[in-house]
């Protein structure tokens, strides 16, 4: 049965009609019309919302019709009781009229109901204001704002200007509620219509006319609508101007060529107005829908909505929020921006990409490549709205069907991973306050002293002259230099930070950096043409333009002078937002519309130069209004550059990222604090970036801001171990929190010590994972969901993850516990320390966690590759190898290893590396290597494990010959000194 209320949720109106010779009361279902729908096909289809058919009456019903229609006689008193029997008839009519009508509009009933409308206020096309009936009939949560701004407050004058439906929420809004936009668009809002369609060799390319201007300034009457079935599962739309040239974000995409052969997807089309409808063609699904609202191209003001096939979304970065984002009027803002994460705000980070879960487990993603600020609107229908303030309507549609599919469609667009040195997935240690360079040596001794694992050690802004850019304190870091030294003499790295701004006040000739650029013309310059002063940590300062190429060859010799002094191994790039202390420049910004646009995102500051530089300032691709959140991208293409010919493989770690990010950095998750709630959060970031391509990501242990506690650090080296990128870092002035100082206990310095060898002994796993992200675009951090999409419980788990798709992590988060409670999904899991098998369901498990102690399972059917760890990756290099295997229910396994120098460029491309795949099955162990290199001859395998082996066996033979093993109660399986070399075949029986 439907209700009435579901019926009106669906869009669907009631007539009423009352039959009193038959005492019948019909009901028409009726669709309303949202819009009107042309879907042009090539054979020129209509759709329309489907029209219930009325069910034919019954005979009984027939008959009874037909009797009181043959009756020609009748008596006084029947007549005088068919007259009352029809007047009571008639009221219960009228009752039931009235009764649908105030289910209809409840609103009017209401004691808190708005006031009365006001006479229609004339709109910009002098039309009248919008009628009650068609805007009550909207749905709450299918109403798309009309007014975004959020100055001023919206009234109906402003709303009804504007042609729209205005309904003032109760001042006490309900669950749910608080959000729903008062202005909504009414279903006949005038938007574009589809003039023409035309074949081309990729798809359709078709043209759009406005024929009724908007609200907003210079709309663009007539747009170019190119639709290309770029590949199967890839599907590329893009909207621009039809006459002049808009600005495209300059980053390399495929160039398709051919259109695809059999594509998982169908296209329709709305002629009027004009929308665009995508479906998974095995299952009709509807991804998008764009005829739910009026599309918007202005100059700078384009908003495209449309229907999402779940609440379950995912992606769009950088915000601080669960992994899962929520659908109850969400809006997230997009414009990159120096602040320590904050909910509700626009972060470092900007990438427009979400993916979307469908029914049955399904997935696909959407990418607006779209570079300027812009909000993006999650509301309850469930449906997402695109608002953005520049460039041109530029989507993909990836068609997965599942979701790491999804992930590695859209890093086939935006470039691929970078495989990063083997010491980046070491230890990193930093802060901000060694002071000293022999400071900052005593703790990488300290470390030494007591055999905690560390592999670079880093330094922040201190270690400048007068936070200068390629300059060391001479008398503070005056032993830098031999500092670097004596690490790379123990097999470890240094790396320090590099902000972007320049200092422009040195006496001219006396600081190279700026004296060369500013010869070169390389920096960003204000409106007037002259180089833009803003203000960062060395006082006034120029920022370097990295879309200018010649930009790029001055970084290069500037990082190739500075490496002569202090030969670092890695970057980090820091405050490339960029940051400015000032909002704009030293004398300010020009009063124009890329300043003060017609419409602003919800940006942290409100207006686009709040502490960065000015929207109006010129760069050689663009101004800057445009290239503004493409900053921290282009300053890592040009490290990454810089770092390639100095014959390096490029260990770069960005605050500022952007989509293809992944291809010449990492990211951390920025100046967090030492605070529970941010030791949580880091795991949905984490989660985050490896869906966004970025899968070297991880934040700073311990927390940045703020002094830790023992407690808290121990649990955060505990899920730091297992950060992608695992480096501890704080800030100046506060407790000192590497596992060194003298704050923690032996316990907990213990515990922080065997998590890293924790972490050393599984990098044979980490470096395959992240050969597999390089080359496959898989994710090395990993949601639940992502191998458990039909698993509903896996949806918004975002404080468990995957390392790949076998090794399971789960950390406490809470203080003063001693357990935590773990999902396991459906299947075989096993106790990576002791093997012991627990057979799940799909339940939830409570796990004793004593402090010393991070909770890791196995599941069923891996072959997991670990080695003997050491006090850094180089020293462990040649160790021997340990193999666990876990046994699925029918006795399979399989897994694999790559295996290279570490260090050399390119390194799979030259085909200089081992590659080796293991596979068990009917109680055989099979190594078999696909790829030789003369790396895999230096390691040895000494054991292999296996977890779930249901019978005791009587022999084990290793490549025929029989070899001792040891069989345990909890069914694991060991066999021992096999000093197997990798690089040769070999294969374990039992029976």
């Amino acid at each position: 049965m439907i209700t009435l209320s579901e019926l009106h949720e669906h869009n669907y109106s009631i007539q009423t009609k009352c039959f009193p010779q038959n005492n019948v009361i019909q009901l028409k279902v009726c669709p309303v019309k949202m819009v009107s729908y042309k879907l042009l096909t090539p054979e020129d289809v209509y759709f329309t919302a489907p029209v219930p058919v009325p069910a034919e009456e019954t005979d009984e019903q027939k008959h009874s019709s037909s009797r009181l229609c043959c009756k020609n006689k009748s008596s006084s008193t029947s007549t005088a009781f068919i007259a009352l029997a029809t007047f009571l008839f008639v009221v219960c009519c009228v009752w039931l009229i009235g009764t649908i009508f105030w289910l209809k509009n409840p609103g009017r009933q209401l004691p808190h109901r708005p006031p009365s409308p006001s006479p229609a206020v004339e709109n910009r096309e002098g039309g009248s204001g919008q009628s009650p009936e068609k805007c009550n009939a909207i749905p709450e949560t299918h109403r798309f704002d009309c007014f975004p701004e959020r100055q001023p407050i919206v009234t109906r004058e402003l709303c009804e200007v504007r042609g729209c439906c205005f309904i003032q929420a109760s001042a006490v809004p309900s669950p749910g509620k608080d959000g729903v936009p008062w202005c909504f668009y009414p279903p006949d809002f005038p938007s574009y219509t589809l003039d023409s369609l035309n074949d081309t060799e990729l798809g359709y390319i078709g043209k759009l006319i406005r024929k009724q201007k908007t609200y907003y300034p210079r709309d663009i009457e007539s747009l170019q609508l190119s639709v290309m079935y770029e590949t199967d599962s890839r599907l590329h739309i893009k909207m621009t101007d039809a006459t002049s040239t808009r600005f495209e974000v300059p980053i390399s995409v495929p160039n398709a060529t051919k259109k695809a052969a059999s594509p998982g997807y169908s296209v329709e089309f709305s002629k009027e107005p004009f929308g665009l409808i995508v479906k998974r063609t095995s299952t009709g699904t509807v991804l998008i829908n764009t005829t739910v609202a009026p599309l918007f191209f202005a100059d700078q003001f384009l908003q495209m909505s449309t229907t999402l096939s779940s609440q379950y979304i995912y992606g769009l970065g950088e915000h601080r929020a669960g992994f899962l984002h929520s659908v109850q009027w969400n809006t997230l803002t997009f414009w990159a921006r120096d602040v320590p994460p904050t909910e509700l705000t626009n972060l470092y980070g900007v990438h427009p990409f979400y993916l979307g879960l469908e029914p049955g487990g399904l997935a696909h993603g959407v990418f607006l490549l779209n570079s300027n600020a812009m909000d993006v609107v999650l509301q309850p229908t469930p449906a997402l709205t695109w608002r953005t303030i520049g460039g041109i309507l530029d989507i993909y549609i990836f068609i997965g069907p599942d979701p790491s599919s999804v992930v590695q469609q859209y890093t086939e667009v935006v470039g691929l991973p970078s495989m990063p040195p083997f010491w980046a997935l070491g230890f990193h240690l930093c802060r901000w306050g060694y002071q000293t360079s022999n400071a900052t040596w005593q703790v990488v001794k300290g470390m030494r002293n007591y055999g905690i694992p560390q592999d670079a050690q880093w330094n922040d802004i201190d270690y400048m002259d007068g936070f200068r850019d390629f300059t060391t304190e001479p008398e503070k870091f005056a032993t830098l230099p031999e500092m670097v030294k004596d690490l790379h003499d123990h097999g470890q790295r240094y790396v320090m930070i590099l902000d972007p701004g320049i200092s422009s006040t040195q006496p001219p000739g006396s600081y190279w950096p700026y004296d060369e650029g500013l010869k070169r013309g390389i920096f960003i310059n204000d409106s007037d043409g002259n180089t833009l002063i803003g203000k960062v940590w060395p006082g006034l300062t120029a920022f370097p333009d990295f879309s200018n190429p010649e930009t790029h060859q001055w970084w290069y010799e500037t990082l190739q002078k500075f490496y002569e002094k202090v030969p670092f191994d890695g970057l980090w790039i820091d405050m490339n937002e960029p940051s400015n202390f000032e909002d704009g420049s030293l004398k300010g910004c020009p009063s124009n519309e890329l300043e003060n646009p017609p419409y602003t995102p919800g940006i942290l500051g409100n207006v686009l130069r709040a502490k960065t530089v000015c929207a109006s300032a010129v760069q050689k691709t663009s101004v800057h209004y445009n290239m503004h959140s493409l900053y921290g991208l282009m300053e890592a293409m040009a490290s990454a550059s810089a770092l390639r010919r100095m014959g390096k493989r490029p260990f770069i770690i960005s605050r500022s990222t952007f989509p293809s990010q992944g291809r010449y950095s990492g990211h951390w998750l920025g100046d967090n604090r030492s605070q529970w709630k941010d030791l949580y959060v880091s795991i949905p970031g984490m989660l985050n970036f490896n869906l966004l391509g970025i899968p070297l990501v991880g934040a700073d242990i311990c927390g940045f801001g703020g002094s830790t506690t023992e407690e808290l650090c121990v649990r955060w080296m505990q899920l730091g171990a297992f950060y992608p990128f695992s480096r501890n870092h704080n800030t100046n002035n506060e407790q000192a929190q590497d596992p060194t100082d003298p704050m923690f206990s032996p316990l907990a310095r213990t515990a922080m010590k065997e998590v890293l060898l924790l972490r050393y002994s599984l990098f044979p796993l980490l470096y395959t994972l992240f050969h597999h992200a390089h080359l496959q675009g898989h994710t090395v951090a990993r949601p639940l969901l992502f191998e458990f999409p039909e698993d509903v419980m896996t949806y918004s788990i975002d404080r468990q993850f995957l390392w790949g798709r076998s090794l399971l992590v789960t950390p406490v988060l809470e203080p003063g516990v001693n357990s935590v409670i773990g999902y396991f999904p459906k299947g075989l899991w096993y106790d990576y320390y002791t093997g012991t098998s627990l057979k799940s369901s799909g339940e939830k498990v409570k796990l004793e966690a004593p402090l010393g102690k991070i909770n890791l399972y196995l599941r069923e059917g891996a072959v997991i590759p670990t080695q003997t760890p050491n006090t850094t990756l180089w020293s462990s290099n040649g160790n021997p190898l340990h193999l666990i295997v876990t046994l699925s229910e029918k006795g399979l396994a399989e897994g694999d290893l790559f295996w290279d120098d570490g260090e050399s460029l390119d390194t799979y491309e030259t085909n200089s590396y081992a590659y080796i795949v293991f596979n068990v099955s009917e109680n055989t162990f099979t190594s078999t290597v696909l790829h030789e290199n003369i790396e895999a001859t230096y390691i040895m395998v000494e054991t292999v494990s296996f977890f779930g082996v249901k019978d005791q066996p009587t022999n084990v033979t290793v490549d025929s010959k029989e070899t001792p093993f040891t069989y345990l109660k909890n069914k694991v399986l060991t066999v021992s000194n096999l000093s197997l070399n990798l690089s040769k075949g070999f294969t374990i029986h039992w029976s």
